[in-house]
């Protein structure tokens, strides 16, 4: 058996034992490809893993930067009390309105709203609203520019707060001093910041599974 197959069994296990979808999931995945949307949302797994951390947070208020089809949305606001609320931006209005009709089933329309547009154009709109501080950000979105969006999670967080940035890994390439490549460069950036900053704590894992081999950076705020 190869490797990535392996990764692959394990996946499903996983799954099937401790984050079992249900038909919003199922749909929503479904929906996003008949859309012709790309196949690069999270996985369940990672969707619980993302759940998990906002109920531990006992997150009330969730940024998303990069909502694709709103696969991860699901999972983040099912982690969310009533009155909990939760944006996320989507660059792509086709992307967005296959997002809000899958969020829609889920039952998540009141507590989740939809902004579509460039996110270093919807972030500072965001910041002059002077919103109730974030509890968690989840950054998956262009990776060019990370670290614009580490800059802006910052200002829109308090102490305690998370931040997530997914597929730091790049297949490996963020090892690699020399790249030019737009995707590692702004990873690297991002990294770069979360390891330099004041007032952040952070730490990146690499992983293995159905998306193949890839990875995340997790960094809390401090005070």
């Amino acid at each position: 058996m190869s490797g990535s197959q392996l990764w692959v069994d394990v996946d499903d296990y996983f799954t099937s034992h401790l984050s079992p979808d249900d038909e919003a999931l199922r749909a929503a995945l479904r929906d996003s490809e008949t859309a012709g949307l790309p196949p690069i949302a999270v996985t369940a797994a990672q969707g619980k893993l993302l759940q998990l951390l906002a109920l531990a947070q006992g997150a009330r208020h969730v940024l998303e930067i990069g909502t694709l089809g709103g696969y991860s949305t699901i999972w983040l606001g099912r982690a969310l009390p009533e009155d909990g609320r939760l944006i996320t931006l989507e660059y792509n209005a086709k992307h967005a309105d296959v997002a809000v009709r899958n969020i829609s089933r889920a039952g998540l329309e009141r507590i989740v709203e939809v902004r579509v547009g460039p996110a270093l154009e919807s972030l500072p709109k965001l910041a002059d609203e002077n919103p109730a501080p974030f509890d968690l950000v989840f950054i998956d979105a262009d990776k060019a520019n990370n670290r614009h969006y580490v800059e802006w999670a910052l200002k829109l967080t308090r102490a305690g707060s998370l931040i997530i940035l997914d597929n730091v890994v790049r297949e490996g390439r963020v090892a690699d001093a020399r790249s030019t490549e737009p995707d590692v460069v702004g990873t690297r950036a991002a990294l770069e910041l979360i390891a330099s900053h004041p007032r952040l704590s952070g730490t990146a894992i690499q992983t293995v599974g159905l998306k193949g081999y890839d990875g995340f950076a997790l960094a809390r705020v401090q005070d």
